[in-house]
């Protein structure tokens, strides 16, 4: 997709961005000419100074996609808490504009390869769609959705992370993520069939998705789709994994009451409950008590040759075994060609068919968040929800890997993936969530994913993204980077870089390109302009530098001594070479600013 204008007519804003904001991503001369020449993948990149609201565009284009994918949902399932359709979430009326590519089997031989979608949304009202490509149509969401429009003119996937606590841009995303546990759950109670991959199609993919976005991608890529992989962090190829499997929890006798047939909820006894749904099943401990458990994998289970989930995975395991005394499968792998084979038989040759796989397990580890929190949350404005989650026991998990061992360059021995540095880990999940992704139609709202990197990784960072997006066929991916990085502005056009700055006394946001070339500018121009930073030092070196030049000031210093003192205590900078030279020009030094 490529976004084209956002404005937001909320009465009340959207976090710093104020009533009326709007914002031009693209010139239609800029967007016939990225049409024309389509010269590989460039991200938008946000820069500028820390609060001056660069995540809040990342957070409201988030939001609109999740408004619009409740309403998408709902014809599947959603869970009582948004099922009222009169919830108006903020913000409550935008303008979205955007070009999206049409998938193939929608397109006919003379068809369009773009659609314009114009999207409009005013208080207490429902969406409406206008779609530009052979005719127009200006319709509301129920035809978009019941006419099969959906997948035409939406983005297959909006995909969020953030390396810090921007809670806010991961929260319409966190719902999301119950609204799937709820999903499968309800299938599970009313024993319904489950399609095995998540409905909703935004995830946030924090470090709780690493191992298995790493696992996906060194599963499947090929010898030159690795070399992204292979270049920054040395990773040369996956030698073993493990994954358990915890299959059942304890349950509740109050909590059968779910699982009773709905005109019978409050007749059925506990047994009978227990007879009528395959998930569930009773036992007696050592003391003679019964106790309840739930199976939270039977929808994923099936024989040997069954194509779902856990039965695929059983398939691909160099060996498995059940523990009884815990109920737990365990699934190991010895990774060789034979291995990834079978990964590529039983996941349709797909990585991301994989990943959605470990999405629904990962999901299920939600199970110990009760009702009445996943029924606040639903409706919660929270900047910090997650802190409300219980965060589980490693044992008391649904889905975990272990043993996770690979080979790296330099590295004798076989390595943990844990061993691995945080700059390490971050590339590896940036770069690897784009893999997964790049035969898609989607949005990628990435915060400061570049926080770890040393400088070299953050020089090479967008060439990175654009090797690992080079190959992506009919898809046109979008993407914005938040980032303090003046190196990722000197890899961008000027018109793909965004600017940022807060009014000091409203507090609005607005947003200018740079008036130079960013592409190739250097760090010093970049940093003086988009920052604010005139020195090329540090603080405290600038301070004695500040000091030096006062002694020189006051006339009482010998020239030579005090230059001397300088060389001592002070590494070389442009800032330092300006002060000796106004010290021996015997002229009042300047203010030690460098020019671009």
């Amino acid at each position: 997709m490529k976004l084209l204008r956002l404005k937001i007519t909320d009465p009340e804003g959207f976090r710093s961005l104020p009533y009326d904001f709007e914002h031009n991503f693209r010139t239609e001369w800029s967007l016939q000419e990225e049409l024309a020449n389509l010269d590989g993948f460039a991200p938008f990149v946000c820069a500028g100074p820390n609060g001056s609201g660069k995540s809040n565009l990342l957070e409201v284009l988030g939001t609109i996609f999740f408004q619009l994918e409740i309403l998408r949902v709902r014809r599947s399932f959603l869970p009582e808490a948004l099922q009222d359709e009169t919830l108006d979430f903020s913000p409550v009326s935008f303008e979205l504009d955007y070009l999206i590519r049409v998938p193939t089997e929608y397109r006919g031989p003379n068809s369009p390869v773009w659609a314009r979608v114009n999207i409009r949304k005013n208080a207490s009202e429902s969406v409406r769609f206008h779609w530009e490509n052979q005719s127009d149509f200006d319709t509301d969401l129920n035809e978009i959705f019941t006419g099969g429009y959906a997948d035409m003119l939406l983005p297959q996937y909006v995909l969020g992370y953030s390396s810090g606590e921007n809670e806010i841009l991961s929260l319409p995303f966190f719902k999301l993520r119950f609204v799937q546990f709820d999903e499968y759950c309800n299938a599970l109670t009313r024993q319904l069939p489950y399609p095995g991959h998540p409905e909703t199609r935004m995830a946030y993919l924090d470090n709780s998705f690493s191992q298995a976005i790493l696992l996906c991608n060194l599963l499947f890529l090929d010898e030159d789709n690795f070399q992204p992989f292979r270049e920054d962090v040395g990773i040369e190829a996956l030698q073993e994994f493990r994954i358990i499997l915890r299959r059942s929890i304890e349950l509740q006798p109050e909590q059968l009451a779910a699982f009773a047939s709905e005109d019978e909820s409050l007749n059925q006894l506990p047994e009978d409950i227990v007879k009528s749904n395959p998930a569930l099943h009773a036992e007696t401990d050592d003391l003679g008590n019964l106790r309840y458990r739930l199976n939270l994998l039977q929808l994923l289970e099936g024989d040997e040759k069954s194509s779902l989930i856990v039965s695929a995975l059983r398939r691909c395991a160099t060996l498995s075994y059940v523990d009884d005394d815990t109920d737990t499968l365990i699934l190991d792998y010895r990774v060789d060609e034979a291995t990834k084979e079978a990964f590529h038989e039983n996941f349709n040759g797909s990585p991301l068919a994989l990943f959605q796989a470990f999405q629904v397990l990962l999901t299920l580890n939600l199970y110990a968040v009760s009702n009445a929190l996943k029924s606040d949350l639903y409706t919660s404005t929270s900047h910090y929800v997650s802190e409300t989650v219980p965060t589980l026991a490693s044992d008391e998990r649904i889905i975990r890997f272990k043993h996770f061992y690979f080979r790296k360059q330099g590295v004798e021995k076989p390595m943990l993936l844990k061993e691995l540095s945080d700059g390490e880990h971050q590339l590896l999940h940036s770069l690897g969530l784009c893999v997964l992704f790049r035969d898609t139609n989607c949005l990628f709202l990435l915060d400061e994913p570049e926080t770890h990197f040393n400088p070299n990784w953050r020089a090479s960072f967008i060439t990175r993204l654009r090797q690992c997006l080079q190959n992506a066929g009919d898809a046109r991916q979008e993407m914005l980077i938040t980032t303090h990085t003046p190196f990722l502005i000197s890899d961008s056009k000027p018109d793909k870089v965004l600017v940022f700055s807060k009014d000091k006394a409203s507090g609005a946001v607005s947003i200018s390109h740079p008036e130079y070339n960013t592409l190739g500018a250097s760090i010093n121009k970049i940093t003086m302009n988009t920052f604010g930073k005139r020195e090329t030092i540090g603080g405290h070196a600038q301070a004695l530098l500040d000091d030096l030049r006062k002694r020189f000031d006051a006339g009482n210093e010998e020239k030579g001594a005090l230059i001397t003192e300088i060389h001592q205590q002070l590494g070389d900078s442009v800032e330092k070479l300006l002060l000796i030279k106004a010290i021996l020009d015997g002229d009042q030094p300047d203010n030690g600013e460098v020019q671009g």
